[in-house]
C-alpha cells in the first residue's frame, strides 16, 4: 500500500534539503498567492523563481564547441571534412573551436522545460502564461531535437554548476522523469504525481533526512557509511560475494554514534497472523549494521528506523544485541517547524 501523498509545502522542503538548497520563503509565498494542488505546478513555480533570479543576475557565459567553415584557421582543423570538400585549394578549412556565449546545456534544458510546462494541463493557466513570458527571455529557442535525455543530465552533472544552477537542473530532471507522451496529441505530454512513486520518494526522503542533519545541527558528523562485514571465509575471494552494507545516514560524535535508516513505507507495522508487527527485513538490516560496527572506545552505538507517519504514529524502543534501537514515525502533515523540531529531537 503506497504512502499517502505529502502536502506540497512539505514536498518543497524535501526537495530543497535533498538537493542542498535552503528553502526560500518567496517560493512558498508565491504558491499561496496562486493556489494549486499538483506537484507539477510547484515545480513550475520553483523553476520560475530560480530562472528569474538567474536572468536578473545575468546569464553566465560558458564555452561551447562550435564547428564552422572558415577562411582563417581557428582552434583545430577537421581534416576529413576539409579534404572531402576540397576546401584547402580555396584557402578554407573546417575548424572546431570553443566560443564564449550564453548558450549552454542548462539554458537549453530550461528553455525546453519551460516550453513543455507552458502547455501542461496540470499547471494553472496564470502560471503557464508566466512560464511563456520567462521562456521568451532565454537566449535559446527549443526544438524537437533538444528533448532532454539521460545523457543531457549526465553532461550537466559533470559541469561545475553553482548551487542555484544545480538545483534548477535537479528540478528539470524531476519534471522529465515524470513526463509521459500524451497519446492523443503529438508532442504533448502528461505528468504523473511523483509523490505516489514509492521508489523515487524513498530516495528523496533519504537524501532529505541526511542533508537536513548536515545543515541543521553541528554536534554530529553526518555521512553515508559503508560497513565492513565482521566475517571470515575459507577463500579470501569469497568475502567479495557478501552484499554491501551502506547506511542511509550515520551521525557520529566522539561519545555517540547513530545509524539511522529511512523507510518510505505506508506504515511501520504490518498485519501478520491477526496482529500488527514490525517489518522484519527492515529490523534485520539495521541489526546487521549494528552487529558489524566497531565503535570507538567510549562511544555509544544506537540505531533508528524512521518512517513517515501515515496510518498510525509509532514510537518503539528496544535494546537489540546490547544497543538501543528506536522505531519511530515522522508526521509529514504538520507544519514545517514541527517536522524540523521532531527531527532534531530525535538525535538529542
Amino acid at each position: 500500500m503506497p504512502t499517502a501523498v505529502i502536502p506540497l509545502p512539505t514536498l518543497y522542503y524535501f526537495l530543497c534539503y535533498a538537493w542542498n538548497r535552503l528553502p526560500e520563503p518567496a517560493v512558498l509565498q508565491a504558491s499561496k498567492s496562486t493556489p494549486f494542488a499538483k506537484p507539477l505546478a510547484l515545480l513550475a513555480q520553483v523553476l520560475l523563481h530560480g530562472t528569474r533570479r538567474l536572468l536578473r543576475n545575468g546569464l553566465p557565459l560558458t564555452f561551447q564547441t562550435q564547428e564552422a567553415e572558415l577562411a582563417s584557421l581557428r582552434g583545430r582543423i577537421e581534416l576529413a571534412p576539409t579534404l572531402g570538400r576540397g576546401l584547402l585549394s580555396q584557402g578554407r578549412a573546417v575548424c572546431t573551436f570553443d566560443e564564449l556565449g550564453v548558450d549552454s546545456p542548462l539554458h537549453r534544458l530550461l528553455a525546453h522545460t519551460f516550453a513543455t510546462l507552458s502547455h501542461a494541463a496540470e499547471v494553472p493557466a496564470g502560471l503557464r502564461r508566466e512560464l511563456r513570458q520567462v521562456q521568451q527571455r532565454l537566449p535559446v529557442v527549443p526544438g524537437p531535437e533538444t528533448v532532454p535525455t539521460a545523457a543531457t543530465f549526465r553532461e550537466l552533472r559533470r559541469q561545475r554548476l553553482d548551487s542555484s544552477a544545480r538545483f534548477l537542473a535537479h528540478v528539470c530532471e524531476l519534471v522529465w522523469q515524470v513526463a509521459l507522451p500524451e497519446p492523443t496529441a503529438a508532442g504533448r505530454r502528461r505528468f504523473t504525481d511523483f509523490r505516489r512513486d514509492e521508489g523515487l520518494m524513498a530516495r528523496i526522503f533519504e537524501q532529505f533526512v541526511r542533508n537536513f542533519y548536515r545543515r541543521e545541527q553541528r554536534h554530529f558528523r553526518v555521512f553515508a557509511e559503508t560497513i565492513a562485514w565482521q566475517a571470515e571465509a575459507s577463500a579470501p575471494d569469497d568475502l567479495a560475494l557478501l552484499p554491501t552494507m551502506l547506511t542511509d545516514t550515520t551521525l557520529e560524535a566522539p561519545e555517540r554514534k547513530i545509524i539511522l535508516d529511512t523507510k518510505y513505507y505506508a506504515a511501520a507495522l504490518r498485519p501478520r497472523y491477526d496482529r500488527q508487527r514490525l517489518i522484519a527485513p527492515h529490523l534485520y538490516q539495521l541489526y546487521a549494521y549494528l552487529q558489524n560496527q566497531r565503535p570507538a572506545p567510549g562511544q555509544a552505538l544506537e540505531g533508528v528506523l524512521l518512517y513517515p507517519a501515515n496510518t498510525q504514529a509509532v514510537d518503539l524502543r528496544y535494546t537489540l544485541g546490547g544497543h538501543p534501537v528506536r522505531v519511530i514515525t515522522l508526521n509529514l502533515h504538520q507544519p514545517w517547524a514541527g517536522i524540523a523540531a521532531d527531527l532534531l529531537a530525535l538525535v538529542k
